[in-house]
């Protein structure tokens, strides 16, 4: 009973609520505690920057910049493919992996805020694949135009587009996870939020050409026909890209697609159970 009056009538005995900045500090943990996440990205870089230098090493197309895609800054098919495939499917990861092992309830438990967990999820995962991005993208430049300026045909940075070549480039990995991630949420199934995600970003947008205005549109509307455009020399050739979607849409794009996933992924989590 002494000790039970000591206590002041105002104290409580329950924990303080977890702040963002604490979330924040979990996820990243979390995330780097993971053996499997350094290999990953590491083999991703390294193989996008290589795929980069062979397509350079390989392609005898003149490269004085009169192509409609910028010679040589960004990257190569199987770059670009790689790149988004292991993007989505690690931020997929970083939710679906709770969800199949039963963390999520105690993650719940511990913070009733699901939707603070799911942003701060989205923040870590969109820094992290930020930097990547960013890593690749520097990295697969500079190794090509090394290259290219031995034949004395490499582009400087201040040629036109290439600034918005090399950032549209390393924006598209945190697109890429922070979709897989808001997948990953709404779907809480490891193989679904895979195939959906190939099909959505990589799929999907060839299945719509730019000979016809709606198919156009639709086209413009997804992820890698944004980054297509983002990567394209506009004054080179405009009269030969048809309907063509403008930069300041296709920027558009590139943000809709990652808030809007997120934003429903919060939505849903608010109001279902786990």
């Amino acid at each position: 009973m002494t000790a039970l009056a000591s206590v002041p009538p105002t104290a409580s005995l329950t924990a303080p609520p977890a702040r963002f900045r604490d979330l924040l500090a979990s996820e990243w943990i979390r995330m780097r505690s993971l053996r499997s996440t350094p290999w990953t990205i590491t083999l991703t870089v390294l193989f996008v920057i290589g795929s980069s230098a062979v397509a350079t090493l390989t392609d005898n197309a003149d490269p004085s910049g009169s192509a409609v895609f910028l010679p040589h800054v960004t990257y190569p098919p199987a770059g670009y493919w790689t790149l988004t495939l292991v993007a989505s499917a690690i931020g997929a990861l970083t939710v679906v992996s709770e969800y199949s092992s039963g963390l999520i309830r105690t993650t719940t438990v511990a913070v009733p805020a699901r939707g603070s967990v799911v942003l701060a999820k989205a923040a870590v995962t969109a820094a992290l694949w930020t930097a990547v991005g960013t890593a690749v993208s520097t990295g697969s430049f500079l190794v090509s135009q090394a290259i290219l300026d031995g034949r004395h045909a490499g582009v400087p940075l201040t040629h036109p587009g290439v600034f918005r070549a090399l950032v549209a480039s390393a924006l598209l990995a945190p697109v890429c996870a922070l979709i897989g991630l808001g997948l990953g949420v709404l779907l809480r199934h490891g193989a679904a939020t895979m195939v959906t995600s190939v099909f959505t970003l990589l799929m999907l947008p060839p299945m719509f050409s730019e000979s016809d205005r709606w198919s156009a549109d639709v086209n413009h509307a997804m992820v890698l026909a944004a980054w297509k455009r983002l990567i394209q020399n506009w004054e080179a050739d405009p009269e030969s890209l048809g309907y063509t979607a403008t930069v300041p849409g296709s920027w558009i794009v590139y943000a809709l697609w990652p808030l809007i996933t997120i934003a429903l992924a919060v939505l849903v989590v608010r109001h279902r159970d786990v």
